[in-house]
């Protein structure tokens, strides 16, 4: 069953010509995490989506795993991870599967250089000091001590 949630100025019909106040048009754009499949998002942009200035060099992020297949107990202290001013740059993998990577990060600075994008994975970041602003094409989230962001792949 659809659910719909509207949120600002939008066509009487989707996938029309939406006009910006001056007359030229607003730039449509169909966000899914599975293809055409699934729940999506279906956004007006003033800009076109896909301006993109330059594409930098990937960063792999692959983590290097120190014991694999091996179960023991381990004492995990969270808050002694090295902050870094790079919010990509201070991600430290902790435990690691197929499916999932746990880890800490400790940034110092905001991201105003670049955005980033992870196509491979939902995230879910945990807040357990400090706040800030979640920039994404679908508006501004603030968070504080206390907070998950649950952001879907894409």
């Amino acid at each position: 069953m659809p659910m719909y949630h509207r949120l600002g100025k939008f066509p009487q019909k989707r996938h029309t010509q939406f006009e910006k106040p001056d007359g030229s048009l607003y730039y449509e754009q169909l966000f899914g995490t599975i293809g055409f499949d699934g729940m999506s998002s279906l956004l007006y942009h003033i800009h076109r989506p896909t301006q993109v200035k330059e594409i930098l060099e990937a960063i792999d992020v692959t983590p290097e795993v120190a014991v694999e297949k091996n179960i023991h107990s381990r004492k995990l202290i969270g808050f002694d991870v090295e902050a870094k001013d790079d919010f990509l740059e201070s991600r430290t993998p902790l435990m690691v599967n197929n499916d999932v990577y746990i880890g800490l990060a400790a940034p110092r600075k905001s991201m105003t250089d670049y955005f980033y994008k992870n196509t491979d994975a939902d995230e879910m970041l945990f807040v357990h000091k400090g706040e800030g602003v979640l920039k994404t094409f679908l508006g501004e989230i603030p968070f504080e001590y206390g907070d998950y962001l649950i952001i879907p792949r894409g």
